[in-house]
């Protein structure tokens, strides 16, 4: 008897599943993906606090943390230009040109490496080196601490956070602006609605477009919420010639090669590339295209993967920007 009744429910069930294919010809591209967090890891030695935050993000926007006392975080990684430049490369201390684009800090928390070339592994790691690279900030880590020792409201807010007998110093001034960037967070895309089961949140076209994504190969690397494997690849781009990876590593297999970038945002993080060499999301489509998978994308393959790519842009974080002591 059982027999009987396991044979009509097996092949009810695959009427069913052939329905439901039929009825999202995109649901098995669908589930390779996965929506963005809406909170960042968190290290146990950095535990966020509002405080901190509060403290990190004075930090982030002051430009006294700087040799001639007019370059912050936010001058190369700006809110209203999606945490970036939109220049090709950052310019810095004396109007120095940097060798690199100015990656976005949006949801730099969910990356397992800093930098184009993956040199520092957190966010506090980070945070010190702009600061005294000479063509950015352009300002010994002593000459920071004794610029923020000035402020008494800076050194209350240090103990504060921090307590201990000398709160302001390195170590302290990296956690805050770390725990401020970990709050760049953007989730809420429309992809992601579309992943929660919002059918309606992409269009047709950026379904098609997720589909070739997956198909064509991009999501072998641009993969898991942050669209990113945090690996490292060798790609030549238009006027580049960055070695990249091996200026840390040393290992000829790391020439030219950059860490996968996050693909959230990237409709408003232009220009693109190492360099900055490109403006438009369309010429980076074709040359990841014939660069990274060997092929020559269509006009309609480019049009329909540019139109996923503008579906993964999030909601922006939302703070007021600080009043500096």
């Amino acid at each position: 008897m059982k027999k009987r009744v396991a044979l009509p429910l097996l092949v009810a069930g695959l009427l069913v599943a052939g329905a439901s294919q039929a009825a999202d010809p995109y649901g098995k591209f669908k589930e390779l993906f996965k929506p963005l967090p809406a909170i960042a890891p968190i290290p146990a030695d950095n535990p966020q606090t509002e405080a901190k935050v509060e403290l990190g993000k004075m930090l982030y926007f002051d430009a006294r943390l700087s040799g001639d006392g007019t370059i912050a975080c936010a001058t190369c990684h700006n809110p209203a230009l999606g945490f970036t430049d939109r220049i090709p490369r950052a310019i810095g201390h004396g109007a120095a040109r940097g060798p690199r684009n100015s990656p976005t800090t949006l949801n730099a928390a969910f990356l397992t490496s800093q930098f184009w070339d993956g040199r520092a592994p957190t966010l506090e790691a980070q945070a010190l080196g702009p600061l005294q690279a000479n063509i950015e900030h352009n300002i010994t880590l002593d000459k920071a601490i004794a610029v923020l020792k000035g402020f008494p409201e800076y050194q209350k807010r240090f103990a504060d956070v921090f307590g201990g007998k000398d709160p302001v110093n390195p170590d302290n001034l990296a956690k805050a602006i770390a725990a401020f960037e970990r709050t760049l967070i953007t989730p809420n895309s429309p992809f992601d609605r579309y992943l929660a089961g919002d059918e309606s949140a992409i269009s047709t076209q950026q379904k098609k477009g997720m589909k070739a994504f997956v198909e064509k190969g991009c999501v072998g690397c641009h993969n898991g919420p942050n669209f990113t494997d945090g690996n490292f690849y060798a790609i030549k781009v238009p006027g580049s010639t960055d070695e990249g990876r091996y200026t840390v590593t040393k290992k000829e297999s790391d020439k030219h090669a950059f860490r996968t970038q996050t693909l959230r945002n990237v409709a408003l993080t232009y220009p693109y590339f190492n360099n900055g060499s490109v403006w438009k999301l369309d010429e980076a489509v074709k040359i990841m295209g014939k660069e990274m998978l060997k092929t020559d994308l269509s006009k309609d393959e480019v049009d329909d993967l540019v139109a996923f790519l503008h579906g993964l842009t999030g909601e922006m974080p939302k703070f007021t920007i600080p009043a500096l002591p």
